[in-house]
């Protein structure tokens, strides 16, 4: 079972931990230096996906408004030539 622990890990478990406690020191002070925190990471990452939401959707909406314009004219016309094909047979 802790050959499969350590194998899951990449190494002894105790040597991970060491790891990941100097990783997460070093990544805290990186991040306290640029001041950002929790919150502004969050809040960019909730705007970013709001951004990508609207981006995606907004212009569904559009090109869903462009397609009923244009149909509310070619669909008239549609018809009056079809009924004026029928006319000359």
């Amino acid at each position: 079972m802790s050959e499969r622990i350590s194998h899951f890990l990449g190494g002894s478990p105790i040597s991970v931990a060491i790891r990941l406690i100097l990783l997460s020191v070093l990544v805290g002070f990186i991040l306290s230096w640029l001041r950002w925190d929790p919150y502004d990471m969050l809040d960019w990452a909730m705007r970013t996906l709001d951004w990508v939401w609207r981006s995606l959707f907004g212009s569904m909406e559009r090109a869903v408004y462009y397609f009923l314009l244009g149909a509310a004219v070619v669909v008239p016309i549609f018809i009056v030539s079809r009924l004026l094909k029928m006319g000359r047979r």
